[in-house]
C-alpha cells in the first residue's frame, strides 16, 4: 500500500544543511498498523509527512496505492491526499466551529452538498462515540474527545490510509488506551492502512503489527512487533523496550562486576524468554528434576501478551558444580526457550570464604 524508496530529506538552516532522512526504504502492506518509533529529532515526523507530501523529499520515491506521489502536480496532490487522512498531537480543530462542523470541514471544502455531508458526518460521530456532542465546541471537550473529533474529520473523505503523528502524546494513559482501541477498531472495520508515529513503545506494543525504529535519519531496525520485542538487535531498540521490560539485573546483584568465569560465591545468571505455549510450560521445574546437582533461584519474572501470543521473561541464577550447570544449559538449549547468558555475578551481601 505504501512504499518508500531511497527517501532523503535535507533542510537548509542557519547553521548549515540538516540531513533529516538518509535513504529510507520502507514498505507497508495494505491493512497493516505500522509503527514508526524514534526519539525527538530522529526524523519520524518528517518521514510521515513525506508520505502525504506535506514535506517533499529531497530525493527518492513515495508510492501510495501504486501512485508515485513525487510525480504529481499540486492539483493532483490535492486529489491524492483525499485518500490519506491524518491526525495530529494537538488536534488542530477549529475553535469557533462545532464538533459537527469540524468533521464536515473537509467535505465543505470539496463542495459536498449539505444533505450528503449529513449522511457522512452522522455515522462518523457514532463511530467515534460522539453522537451526543455534535453541537458542542472544542473548548467544551476533553482531550480524548477532541482527538476523536480529529479522527472523525480525518475519515470524512473515505481515506485508504490514516497517518497518526504522535496522536496520543498529549493524552493521559487511560485516554491513550481508549484512543488506541478506537484506532484499532477503525483499522478492522474500514480496512484502513494505519501508520503510527510515536516515541512510546507501549503504543507500538498495544496496536501495531510491525514496527520500524528510526535513529538519526535511518531505519535502525524493523520487523514484527513480537520479533522486535523478544529479540531486539539495535541499542536504541533495546533502550525503548527497556522502558517496558527492564533489562537491569535484580537489585541484589546490581552494580557488581559480571564475569564469564565462575568466582567464589557467584551465581550464573540467565535471562530466559518464553513464547507461545512454552510460556505456560513448566520448563524450569522439569530442568530441576532432570539436572541433578544444580540449584535454580528465580530472581525476576513476568508474563505478558503481544498480539495474543503469551510472552514470558525471567532471570534465574544457577549454582552447583560446573558439570551440573553445563547440563542445565544443555537442557535449556533443547527446549523452546531463548537463553541469554548474563554471566557470573555475586550477590551484594555474599561473603567470599
Amino acid at each position: 500500500m505504501i512504499k518508500l524508496s531511497g527517501i532523503e530529506k535535507i533542510y537548509d538552516s542557519s547553521s548549515g544543511k540538516v540531513h533529516a532522512l538518509k535513504g529510507i526504504d520502507l514498505e507497508i502492506a495494505r491493512g497493516e498498523i505500522y509503527g514508526i518509533i524514534g526519539l525527538s529529532g530522529a526524523g519520524k515526523s518528517t518521514l510521515v509527512r513525506c508520505i502525504n507530501m506535506l514535506e517533499r523529499p529531497t530525493a527518492g520515491k513515495v508510492f501510495v496505492d501504486g501512485q508515485d506521489m513525487t510525480q504529481l502536480s499540486e492539483n493532483e496532490l490535492r486529489a491524492a491526499r483525499k485518500n490519506i487522512g491524518m491526525i495530529f498531537q494537538h488536534f488542530n480543530l477549529l475553535s469557533s466551529a462545532t464538533v459537527y462542523d469540524n468533521i464536515a470541514f473537509p467535505l465543505k471544502l470539496s463542495g459536498t452538498s449539505s444533505a450528503d455531508i449529513q449522511k457522512k458526518v452522522r455515522p462518523l460521530l457514532e463511530l467515534v462515540g460522539l453522537s451526543d456532542k455534535a453541537n458542542q465546541y472544542p473548548s467544551q471537550l476533553s482531550g480524548g474527545q477532541k482527538q476523536r473529533v480529529g479522527i472523525a474529520r480525518a475519515l470524512a473523505s473515505n481515506p485508504k490510509v490514516l497517518l497518526c503523528d504522535e496522536a496520543t502524546s498529549a493524552l493521559d494513559p487511560q485516554t491513550t488506551k481508549s484512543i488506541l482501541a478506537l484506532i484499532k477498531d477503525i483499522n478492522k472495520k474500514l480496512a484502513l492502512t494505519v501508520v503510527v508515529i510515536t516515541h512510546e513503545m507501549q503504543v507500538i506494543k498495544d496496536i501495531c503489527d510491525k514496527v520500524a525504529v528510526i535513529s538519526d535519519g535511518v531505519i535502525a531496525e524493523r520487523g514484527s512487533v513480537l520479533d522486535v520485542f523478544t529479540n531486539p538487535q539495535h541499542k536504541i531498540t533495546k533502550e525503548f523496550i527497556s522502558v517496558l521490560l527492564s533489562n537491569e539485573l535484580p537489585a541484589a546483584f546490581r552494580g557488581n562486576e559480571i564475569s564469564q568465569d565462575k568466582t567464589p560465591g557467584s551465581l550464573l545468571l540467565l535471562r530466559l524468554i518464553f513464547l507461545g505455549e512454552t510460556a505456560d510450560y513448566p520448563v524450569l521445574a522439569k530442568m530441576i528434576r532432570t539436572c541433578k546437582g544444580v540449584e535454580c533461584t528465580m530472581l525476576f519474572g513476568n508474563l505478558d501478551e503481544i498480539h495474543g501470543v503469551p510472552f514470558g521473561r525471567f532471570i534465574i541464577g544457577l549454582s552447583g558444580e560446573d558439570k551440573s550447570i553445563q547440563n542445565a544449559l544443555n537442557f535449556l538449549g533443547g527446549e523452546d526457550v531463548r537463553v541469554e547468558v548474563i554471566g557470573y555475578v555475586r550477590r551484594n551481601n555474599s561473603v567470599v570464604e
